[in-house]
C-alpha cells in the first residue's frame, strides 16, 4: 500500500511501519508518499526521532500518542443496504454519550439500549464524539485524531457496529464533531504543517484562510465526508462553529455544506449538518439560494435558557436577560430572544432576527437539557433535582408541542438521578492537575464553591455520571418515561404539532400561563404556583393528554397548578386520539 502525509515544510519525511524504517519521496503540493507493505505505521520528520501518527488516522489502538494501524473499511459487512435515511424535519432527536450511556461504556453496549430509544420514539440519535482523545474517560471534546474512533469505546468496527444497528431500527445516527479546536494532550498537527492559527477558549484553532489553509479546509471537508460515506453516519453536530475564524469569500461551512450536498445526492439517502452557535445569526441555515451557508439547523440555546427560567427561576449568569416577561412566548414566536437586542452578558447588542415567514421551525432544535447546560454546571446537577415533577412536565409539553426540531439528553426521559459531570482521565499528572484547577476556579468565579466542584480526574465522577438504568421502571421515574412516550406519540399522530411553519405559530403568555396554538390544537400551560381557569378559541374539545387533574368547564380549561393540557376542539379533521391520548401523571 502507499503511505501518505502532508508535510510541506519538512526537508525529510520517513514512515516507520511495522518497527522499520522507509524513506518518503516528496511531490511539489507538500505531500510525501512511500509504497511499503505494513500494518502498524508512524512518521518521523525531518531529523527528529519522534515517531508520530498519522494527522488522517482511521485507528489508534495504542492511543494518541502511539503509532497509527491501516484499516480497511471495505472489509466490513455491513447489513443496512436498504437504508434509506431518516430526514430532520418531524424527528425527534436523542444525545448521548458512549461512555456513561450503559454501565459498559462501549458502543457495543450502547446497542442494548437501541430498543429502548425505539420505544420512546425517537427517529435520530446524536452521538458525542467519539474520535480519539488522551486517557480512557472524557467528554470528547478534547480530540487530536479526528478520524480515528476512541479505542476504549471499542474502536472503528464498534462505531460501524453501532450505526448498523441503528439503521436496522429504524434509527439515523448523528456524530458530534469538533473542528474549532484540538485537545491538549496529542495534537501533533503543527509538526506537519501550518494547520494552527491562533487559540480560542478552548485551545488551538485551525488555520483556514492563511497560507496553506487549502489543505488544512481539506483536512476538515475530507473528514466529515468520511464519517459520512464510510461509516453510514447520517448527519454531523457541528461544535461551536463560531469559534471557526474564517475570512474567505466562502466560508468553510458553507463548502461543507455542498460537498455534504453533493455527497447525499450520490448516496441517495438525506445527510443533515446541525450547527452549535453563539452568533444567533440564521443565515447559517438560510438555503445557499438565499445567501445563506446552507446547513440544516442549528442548536437555540435562547429556547433552552428562557425554558430554564421559566421552570427554575434561575437569573444569574446568562440567564438575567431571560428573565424578562414574556421572554419565553416571545421566543417561541421567534426561535431567537436576542436578536439585534442588548445582551447584558456580554455588554452589547446580539443577534438579529429570523424570518419566520421563509424559515421553518425545524431547522433550530429545542431542548429542556443537553450535555453542555448540565455537564458546564458545578455539580453537574440535572433539572429534574431541583424542578417538580409538574413544572418537567410542562417543559417537555412545551419542547414536543413547539415547532421546532426537539431534542432529548440521555436519561431526561425518566428523569434519571444521576447528575452528568464533567470528568477527563489526562495520564499526564501536570495537565491533569491543571485541568482540576482550572474547572475549579472557574466555576468558583461564577459564584459555586470550589469545593463543590467534583475532582474531573476521579474515576467515581465518571461513575456517578454513568445513567442507571434500573431507575426505568421506578415509581417517580416511570411516570416521565410514560409522559415522554405519549408526548412523542402524539406529535407524530398529529402532524399540526410538528409542524414547522413558525409564521403559522401563535403564543400567548400572560403571567405564567402560556398557550401554544397548533392547527386545531392547544397546548395550555400553567406554570404556576396556583390553579387556573384559561378561555380557549375553539368549540367545545377533548383533552388528548394532561398531566394533573385537569378539566374542561364552561369558561375554557381548568388546569391546577404546575401541569398542562393539550386540547383538540370538536369536530377536528385531526388523526384520531392514540393510545397517547390519556391523562399523564406527574
Amino acid at each position: 500500500m502507499t503511505f501518505t502525509v502532508w508535510a510541506p515544510a519538512a526537508e525529510r519525511v520517513r514512515v516507520r511501519v511495522d518497527g522499520v524504517e522507509h524513506a518518503m519521496t516528496a511531490a511539489p503540493d507538500g505531500w510525501w508518499s512511500a509504497a511499503v507493505d505494513g500494518t502498524d505505521y508512524a512518521f518521523l520528520l525531518d531529523d527528529s526521532d519522534d515517531a508520530l501518527p498519522d494527522p488522517r488516522s482511521l485507528w489508534q489502538p495504542g492511543g494518541v500518542h502511539g503509532p497509527s494501524r491501516r484499516y480497511d473499511h471495505s472489509a466490513f459487512g455491513w447489513t443496512d443496504d436498504g437504508w434509506t435515511g431518516r430526514a430532520l424535519p418531524g424527528g425527534v432527536i436523542y444525545e448521548l454519550h458512549v461512555g456513561t450511556f450503559t454501565p459498559g461504556g462501549t458502543l457495543d453496549s450502547a446497542i442494548g439500549k437501541l430498543d429502548h430509544l425505539v420505544d420512546l420514539g425517537v427517529t435520530l440519535v446524536e452521538v458525542l464524539p467519539v474520535n480519539s482523545f488522551d486517557g480512557t474517560a472524557g467528554w470528547g471534546y478534547d480530540g487530536v485524531l479526528w478520524g480515528a474512533v476512541h479505542e476504549p469505546y471499542g474502536g472503528p468496527d464498534a462505531f460501524k457496529r453501532f450505526v448498523d444497528a441503528c439503521h436496522g431500527r429504524g434509527l439515523g445516527v448523528l456524530l458530534d464533531v469538533v473542528y474549532n479546536h484540538l485537545g491538549p494532550s496529542g495534537a501533533y498537527l503543527d509538526r506537519f504543517g501550518p494547520y494552527f492559527a491562533g487559540q480560542n477558549d478552548w485551545g488551538p484553532g485551525l488555520n483556514l484562510d492563511g497560507p496553506g489553509s487549502d489543505e488544512v479546509r481539506r483536512y476538515v471537508i475530507d473528514n466529515a465526508l468520511g464519517w459520512l460515506r464510510d461509516f453510514h453516519v447520517d448527519g454531523l453536530r457541528l461544535d461551536a462553529v463560531h469559534a471557526l475564524l474564517d475570512r474567505r469569500a466562502t466560508h468553510l461551512l458553507e463548502e461543507l455544506a455542498v460537498e455534504v450536498d453533493a455527497l447525499s445526492a450520490g448516496l441517495g439517502r438525506p445527510l443533515t449538518l446541525i450547527a452549535e452557535s453563539d452568533l444567533n445569526d440564521a443565515k447559517l441555515v438560510t438555503a445557499r439560494e438565499g445567501g445563506g451557508y446552507g446547513l440544516h439547523a442549528q442548536w437555540s440555546d435562547d429556547l433552552h435558557h428562557c425554558l430554564h427560567v421559566a421552570l427554575t427561576g434561575e437569573t444569574h449568569g446568562y440567564y438575567a436577560d431571560f428573565a424578562e416577561p414574556g421572554a419565553l412566548g416571545r421566543t417561541l414566536r421567534e426561535a431567537f430572544f436576542h436578536a439585534g437586542t442588548w445582551s447584558s452578558f456580554r455588554g452589547r447588542t446580539h443577534g438579529r432576527p429570523v424570518d419566520t415567514r421563509v424559515l421553518p421551525g425545524h431547522r433550530f432544535l429545542a431542548y429542556l437539557q443537553n450535555h453542555d447546560q448540565i455537564g458546564n454546571r458545578a455539580t453537574g446537577d440535572r433539572m429534574s433535582a431541583t424542578v417538580s415533577p409538574g413544572l418537567l412536565a410542562c417543559g417537555a409539553a412545551i419542547v414536543f408541542c413547539s415547532p421546532y426540531t426537539p431534542m432529548v439528553f440521555m436519561g431526561e426521559e425518566w428523569a434519571a438521578s444521576t447528575p452528568w459531570q464533567f470528568f477527563a482521565s489526562f495520564p499526564d499528572p501536570e495537565l491533569a492537575n491543571a485541568v482540576r484547577t482550572g474547572r475549579r476556579r472557574e466555576f468558583g468565579a461564577h459564584g459555586w464553591g470550589e469545593a463543590e466542584v467534583p475532582d474531573p480526574m476521579d474515576p467515581a465522577t465518571v461513575e456517578r455520571s454513568t445513567l442507571l438504568w434500573s431507575e426505568v421502571d421506578e415509581p417517580g421515574h416511570r411516570e416521565v418515561l410514560d409522559l415522554y412516550r405519549s408526548l412523542i406519540a402524539l406529535r407524530r399522530a398529529h402532524p399540526e404539532l410538528a409542524d414547522p411553519r413558525l409564521a403559522e405559530f401563535a403564543v400567548e403568555q400572560v403571567d405564567t400561563v402560556l398557550v401554544l396554538r397548533r392547527g386545531d390544537l392547544r397546548l395550555v400551560c400553567n406554570l404556576g404556583a396556583t390553579a387556573v381557569t384559561r378561555a380557549l378559541d375553539v368549540d367545545g374539545g377533548s383533552v388528548l393528554l394532561a398531566s394533573g387533574d385537569v378539566a374542561l368547564v364552561d369558561e375554557g380549561v381548568r388546569l391546577p397548578a404546575e401541569s398542562f393540557a393539550i386540547v383538540q376542539a370538536t369536530g377536528s379533521s385531526s388523526n384520531q386520539p392514540t393510545s397517547a391520548s390519556r391523562s399523564a401523571s406527574s
